[in-house]
């Protein structure tokens, strides 16, 4: 009877996980996938580099929806089992709400453990790989947008016009360069030579400029100067190809659990970088904390609302997640300035979680209402 029953409520649950978690990624990508056609279309990436920026994506954006597709799947089915009666017939036959527990447990505990390794190795590695085959692009770039004796403006308000160029070493004869970067005035720069230097450590490209000529104008037109050079440098970073990668180093979303003690070990006390560095490392446990409670407070959520139809499950199910959501990351932002320590404040949006889930499953085991869903149980 145990297994049977078991296997009835697990049957009820998996297929609407599934089904919330291909949807939640589905979703997320698509969003994404507006910046990430714009490299193809307008910076010249190919249709393969985008699959592969897609698939590094995947891991951070299961670990983000894994919370609430699996309060939806337990809620959805709980919900189901309620509006059908099936939970009154159970408890009827001397079935109690904890006995019905153990396959919500099963499926928090794969969700947990799913989360856990993918926060763990997945998200350092696809958030690493990402900016890395932007920066592949980049360099790309570099090398392939700038053409010999045409203006051409292979980063973006960077335009330039070279007289000679070497496939082989990247040299540069006779430049005309044309930067307006700079809200506040434009730089023109005149040179007899300069090569494309690429650090691929620190992800950047330096245009290195010799013998030249800067002139400098406001915007305004209301001044100008003159520099003249031996040597120019040039950066043209990650920001010039997509607005959201601006970081030269390694973030605190790209390092793995022994990169964010050792960093956090270096990093002085106090600072952002610090903050940041703790922040993600506790986010390790955090948030597959937060998948293996969501699912427990789904089963009696389920159990005590009599709507009908799943889009009263759906809805109540991101109506909770995004309360999670939006609470865990002002407390995330409150962490980075120092004003809450990481180690008090990233637990304050879980201990509440807990607390919610024992009082629930308290609650519905006596057979007590839940005021804050008495209307919709009514309804």
């Amino acid at each position: 009877m145990g297994l049977t029953l078991y296997k009835y409520i697990f049957d009820e649950i998996w297929p609407t996980f599934l089904v919330s978690l291909f949807v939640a990624v589905f979703i997320i990508l698509a969003t994404r996938m507006l910046s990430i056609i714009e490299l193809v279309v307008n910076r010249g990436a190919h249709a393969v580099q985008m699959g592969l920026m897609l698939l590094y994506l995947v891991p951070d954006i299961v670990v983000f929806a894994l919370p609430a597709a699996t309060l939806m799947a337990v809620l959805v089915a709980f919900l189901r089992l309620s509006a059908d009666s099936e939970i009154i017939a159970m408890k009827a036959s001397g079935i109690s709400l904890y006995q019905m527990l153990p396959p919500v447990v099963l499926l928090s505990l794969v969700g947990f453990v799913l989360a856990l390794l993918l926060n763990a190795f997945a998200v350092p590695w696809g958030n690493r790989s990402f900016k890395d085959m932007v920066f592949q692009i980049a360099r790309s770039r570099a090398d392939l947008g700038i053409k010999e004796r045409v203006f051409s403006e292979p980063f973006d308000n960077v335009m330039f016009y070279v007289n000679h160029l070497s496939a082989h070493d990247h040299v540069m004869k006779d430049v005309f360069v044309v930067d307006r970067r700079d809200k506040t005035a434009t730089n023109t720069i005149v040179a007899k030579n300069g090569e494309i230097l690429v650090d691929p450590n620190k992800r950047s490209i330096t245009l290195r400029f010799r013998k030249g000529t800067i002139f400098v104008v406001e915007k305004t037109l209301v001044s100008a100067r003159t520099i003249r050079f031996e040597t120019y440098d040039l950066h043209i970073g990650l920001h010039d190809i997509m607005a959201a990668l601006q970081s030269r180093r390694k973030h605190a979303s790209e390092m793995k659990v022994g990169e964010l003690l050792k960093g956090i070990g270096s990093a002085e006390p106090t600072t952002r970088l610090y903050n940041k560095m703790k922040i993600k490392l506790y986010e390790k446990l955090s948030i597959p904390l937060a998948v293996f409670l969501m699912g427990l407070i789904g089963a009696p959520l389920g159990a005590r609302i009599r709507a009908r139809g799943r889009s009263a499950g759906v809805g109540i199910s991101l109506a909770i997640f995004v309360a999670y959501y939006v609470s865990f990351t002002g407390v995330e932002r409150i962490c980075e300035t120092g004003a809450l320590a990481p180690e008090i404040g990233i637990w304050l949006p879980h201990i509440f979680l807990l607390l919610a889930c024992l009082y629930l499953l308290r609650r519905v085991s006596r057979e007590r209402s839940i005021n804050i869903f008495k209307r919709t149980a009514e309804a």
